[in-house]
């Protein structure tokens, strides 16, 4: 079903896109193209407000949205410049389907996949337990690949929340990320984690496979295609060996 897959650069993270793109190329043997930011290449003035309509205003209220003037002059320098956005986290249902709706019509078909890697944290709402989830990728047309979700959305070691708490009740206030990272013992990836790209590599394949088999996911941990709820498992999944289970190194090969 999908010829061709299509990877939009995020300009402000560490993530080399065309690696990606050469690791994705080699697993799938469909043709892998590279272009610049997505927000760049597919451009409409409704953006900032749409943006803003999607942005997530409590944990655990479903509805989302603050259009007021100051939050949409937000999101129009956000999207002038990406290095200034942060902090802020987007249904990405919601961006996905504005995303969708600006794509040329020539490309909106499945037949050619649109992966954008994002610099914006995303979440979807928890039916089951009524708060947002931050993930690391949406999947669908476009599929929606964050960076931020990479480090933010599995749950860290239990130590790591610990000496969060400890450090809160002697100063009175949050530690910086920074020093609890240098604190705690463990497997976690961080900001600008220079194992960031090898660890995206299985999301972006995940994104392939739910067009491509109907499916995105792995019940098998260990396996690239697994979704990782903790860092712990992520780093198995991702950046150990092998790479995929039994069943899916069929599709996708064993070598690294």
């Amino acid at each position: 079903m999908v010829d061709r897959v299509i990877l939009y650069r995020a300009p402000s993270s560490v993530v080399d896109v065309d690696e990606l793109a050469t690791w994705l190329e080699r697993r799938t043997d469909v043709d892998v193209a590279v272009r610049d930011r997505f927000l760049e290449v597919h451009r409409s003035d409704e953006l900032p407000e749409r943006f803003a309509e999607a942005r997530v205003t409590s944990p655990y209220e479903r509805a989302t949205g603050n259009t007021m003037l100051g939050t949409i002059r937000y999101e129009e320098r956000a999207l002038e410049n990406p290095d200034r956005e942060g902090g802020v986290l987007y249904d990405g249902v919601s961006v996905q389907r504005t995303l969708n709706s600006v794509l040329p019509a020539s490309e909106r078909e499945l037949e050619t996949l649109h992966v954008p890697i994002i610099d914006r944290a995303i979440g979807t709402w928890g039916g089951h337990d009524g708060r947002w989830h931050k993930r690391v990728n949406v999947l669908g047309q476009p599929a929606l690949v964050s960076v931020p979700g990479l480090y933010e959305a599995p749950a860290k070691p239990e130590a790591y929340y610990k000496e969060k708490q400890r450090h809160s009740l002697i100063s009175g206030d949050t530690p910086p990320r920074e020093v609890l990272e240098n604190q705690v013992d463990g497997e976690f990836l961080i900001e600008n984690d220079p194992r960031s790209t090898d660890a995206l590599a299985g999301y972006v394949l995940q994104a392939y496979h739910f067009i491509e088999e109907g499916s995105g996911f792995c019940e098998r941990e260990g396996c690239r295609l697994f979704n990782a709820h903790y860092h712990e498992d992520l780093i198995e999944a991702q950046l150990r060996r092998p790479a995929f289970c039994s069943e899916h190194a069929r599709l996708y090969g064993t070598d690294e």
